[in-house]
């Protein structure tokens, strides 16, 4: 047990190593931006830079998970080459650097466009009422659907990201993280009318002896959880991220409650925020709650199941709820409660429960790129799509390998690989020796 439990802080640690040469080198597949934020940008994130126009932007890929850079004003474009028969979905998660003055009405509005300009989609999203830096997320969709006659065929399309003006600081520059996804199309036609009829009611709330799980930073890096009472730490201003797997027809229910401060003198509002996001990072719902220094909670209001039909409702979040795969639950304290009620760590519970009976999948006619994106059967269910996740036998450590990008890394694990060879060799001839001579 000695020697495996030193085995995996080798790995975790020359997996630390491996990360940090890379990206400091700035080679092909790091992320040579500095950090800015407690933010965790996808640990394979490639750079791209923000084109000021069209002719310029650079192109997205499905799969990819891109980070990128944008102070405005001005719009940033990236390129998107799509067909004639998919779905694509791409979510940009902004984040304000620290310390940056914010007003309710900052934000981002996200926009997909054809080569002639029409919006396909357009979504805005603002920092709100309290105001904190934290990250926020938009998306943009190109969507082949029945009924709907613009943006359905194949060739250039582009995603448009500009700031929303609140009159807080705008010359600071966001950092932004793209993650484009495609969903295939149906491999027969499906029903378009949503069901009115659902189960609606709020159950109780889950109960039992909290288990300690810290969540992520980003979404990328979202903490796996499935039903259950989860306990963690969260400090005022910090975001965490925790994701849960959902099958076709199921439903998930969600409390989060903030323990008691040191005094109770004083009110924040709003101060603890729940928002959860479909696998595409679409907002579902969200919900939040003042603070006055005594245990607060807040739950979202009970959803829908998740069904393709989903995407054919009028509006979120039922409309969201339109496929399977890891939602996000995104839990934010406001930075005012530091400010108010000291600079903690606050406690938090987190309560899930998942309802529903897991129905088939409505029949894709191809892959999902990622694939087995929209399918939490398959792949590796406690990380999911792009996570890593410690097993506690160093997958987690090799993955941090494998996403470390070219060059010194691929150089190191080149050198990992001679090592084993050459320690099993060695291993080898000890025992062969030993065979030949038992006395020695």
């Amino acid at each position: 047990m000695r020697r495996l439990g030193a085995r995996r802080a080798w790995l975790r640690g020359l997996a630390l190593t491996v990360t940090a040469g890379v990206s400091s080198l700035g080679l092909p597949g790091a992320v040579a931006v500095a950090d800015t934020s407690s933010y965790a940008f996808g640990a394979d994130a490639r750079e791209v830079p923000a084109a000021t126009g069209t002719a310029d932007a650079v192109p997205l890929r499905p799969g990819t998970t891109y980070r990128s850079s944008y102070t405005g004003p001005g719009k940033a474009f990236y390129r998107l080459e799509l067909d004639g028969a998919s779905n694509a979905y791409v979510p940009v998660t902004a984040v304000p650097r620290p310390g940056a003055v914010l007003a309710i009405g900052d934000g981002i509005r996200v926009a997909v466009q054809d080569a002639d300009g029409v919006n396909c989609s357009s979504e805005s999203v603002t920092i709100g009422a309290a105001r904190s830096a934290r990250p926020i997320t938009a998306w943009g969709a190109r969507e082949i659907l029945v009924g709907k006659g613009l943006c359905q065929d194949a060739g250039t399309y582009y995603v448009v990201v500009e700031r929303t003006d609140g009159r807080g600081t705008s010359d600071l520059p966001w950092e932004l993280e793209l993650a484009p996804v495609s969903e295939p199309s149906l491999g027969r036609p499906a029903p378009t009318t949503v069901p009115e009829v659902w189960n609606s009611a709020t159950p109780a709330p889950v109960t039992g002896e909290a288990a300690r799980r810290a969540g992520g930073a980003g979404f990328t890096r979202a903490t796996a959880v499935e039903q259950g009472v989860w306990r963690d730490d969260i400090t005022p201003g910090e975001t965490l991220y925790y994701k849960v797997p959902l099958d076709w027809g199921q439903q998930l229910y969600a409390e989060a409650e903030l323990g008691n401060a040191e005094k109770d003198t004083g009110f924040v509002a709003p101060a603890l925020e729940m928002t959860l996001y479909n696998p595409v990072r679409s907002k579902v719902a969200e919900t939040g709650v003042g603070y006055g220094g005594t245990q607060k909670s807040t739950s979202l209001s009970p959803l829908p199941p998740v069904r393709y039909v989903n995407r054919y409702a009028p509006a979120a979040p039922e409309k969201s709820l339109r496929f399977a795969g890891f939602y996000y639950l995104e839990v934010h304290l406001a930075a005012a409660v530091g400010e108010r009620f000291g600079d903690g760590p606050y406690g938090l519970l987190l309560r899930v429960r998942v309802g529903g009976t897991a129905q088939p999948a409505p029949g894709y006619a191809g892959q999902s790129v990622p694939r087995g994106f929209f399918d939490v059967g398959s792949g590796d269910e406690a990380a999911g799509p792009g996570g890593v996740t410690d097993d506690g036998s160093g997958g987690a450590a090799m993955r941090a390998v494998a996403f470390g990008g070219i060059g010194t890394g691929s150089a190191l694990l080149v050198g990992l690989g001679v090592w084993t060879v050459t320690a099993r060799r060695r291993a080898s001839a000890q025992i062969r020796a030993s065979a030949q001579n038992p006395t020695a």
